[in-house]
């Protein structure tokens, strides 16, 4: 027979597939060198430790009256606009008084004729108690003039009380300021009808002084035990958000707020506005200090997140708290902690000293990096 000739490149591939073969099985044999594992560490050292509730609220005037009208009308007149400072009893605007004028000499003309019927009574009464006196006439007569005279008397006096009515009407279609301040909102224009019918209408609004302000904010209950008044606040707003403004807690507010099974209480910040920046509606981000410990041993919170794993541990404590290296690999030792704020720790005691250096991560090799082969074949 015979023999078939294999090609010599598939005779070529095939060794080199064995030879390949080969040697990546010897080198699965030979176990990886694992470089030790690195960590991050970070010195314990002296700070101040600022504990903070934060909320958001409402920046508002502390006094702001909403200016309405106690009368139906048209507004004819307006004397001032957004943003006008106004003095006490500054005219704000004036209502069309014509039908005003026209009730108020109705109610004149109805005063005089009241006055002519008790003269016209009153002398009824002076001639009939003269006759009464000559026997002429009999006592009846005399008490229906006295009734008479006295019916007269009292419609003089309803008249002179509706007049008084009148011209407080008449008055009140001139609307004045009740306060010196800021005009910070005007609703109605001129033209407009307002119809003071079940509840009295709002023309303006009339912020008080725009130098202090408060912020209103709702504290959850699990922290309403931590706020004192004059408790240190420091809050910003969206449009200043490098700058870091003052204030002071001036006022809890006893009656809670219930949504939801969740229950929260209404603080009240004082904020000082003496550059006139903050205006009146911003957003405000709070933050009340509630404890603070000045040059405090401290450290980092993400020393008290590290856990390392139970192959390197040297040593276990029943409460571990920090880590530190010893000969190479992490030891846990125990500390007493304080108050904390979002970045550091206090420590009230412990085996612990500043300038100690505690681990807060562990930089190990990639995984599946020692998996990885380093042959490479291309195929042809």
């Amino acid at each position: 027979m015979r023999k078939l000739a294999l090609p010599w490149r598939f005779v070529f591939w095939l060794v080199l597939f064995a030879a390949s073969g080969a040697g990546y099985a010897l080198w699965k044999k030979i176990p990886p060198e694992n470089p030790a594992p690195k960590f991050k560490t970070e010195k314990i050292e002296r700070g101040d430790v600022v504990q903070t509730i934060t909320a958001n609220g409402t920046l508002n005037p502390v006094v702001v009256v909403n200016v309405g009208t106690q009368i139906s009308g048209t507004i004819q007149k307006l004397h001032v606009n957004f943003n006008d400072q106004v003095v006490a009893d500054q005219v704000l605007a004036e209502l069309d008084p014509s039908i005003l004028n026209a009730t108020l000499k109705q109610s004149q003309a109805n005063l005089l004729s009241a006055e002519a019927n008790r003269k016209l009574a009153k002398t009824r009464e002076v001639r009939a108690r003269t006759l009464v006196g000559k026997g002429f006439v009999v006592q009846s007569q005399l008490d229906e003039s006295v009734e008479a005279l006295e019916a007269a008397d009292a419609q003089v006096k309803v008249a002179k009380a509706q007049i008084e009515r009148d011209q407080a009407n008449l008055r009140y279609s001139t609307i004045r300021s009740p306060i010196s301040g800021i005009v910070i909102a005007r609703p109605v224009d001129i033209g407009q009808t307002v119809a003071a019918s079940f509840q009295t209408p709002t023309l303006f609004q009339i912020a008080q002084d725009l130098k202090v302000m408060q912020i209103e904010t709702s504290i959850a209950e699990a922290d309403i035990g931590k706020i004192k008044l004059n408790q240190l606040v420091s809050f910003s707003v969206d449009t200043f958000q490098d700058k870091i403004f003052p204030g002071n807690v001036k006022q809890i507010r006893l009656n809670p707020s219930i949504q939801q099974n969740v229950v929260t209480y209404n603080v009240v910040v004082a904020a000082d506005n003496s550059e006139g920046v903050l205006l009146p509606g911003m957003t405000a981000h709070v933050q009340i200090n509630t404890q603070q410990r000045l040059q405090a041993l401290r450290v980092a919170n993400a020393a008290l997140r590290y856990k390392p794993s139970d192959s390197t541990l040297v040593k276990k404590d029943i409460n571990p708290k920090l880590y530190k290296l010893i000969e190479g690999n992490p030891a846990s030792f125990t500390v007493k902690l304080g108050i904390s704020d979002n970045l550091y720790t206090e420590i009230v005691s412990g085996d612990v000293r500043e300038g100690d250096e505690v681990i807060t991560r562990e930089l190990g090799a990639q995984k599946g990096q020692a998996d990885q082969s380093p042959f490479r074949f291309r195929m042809m």
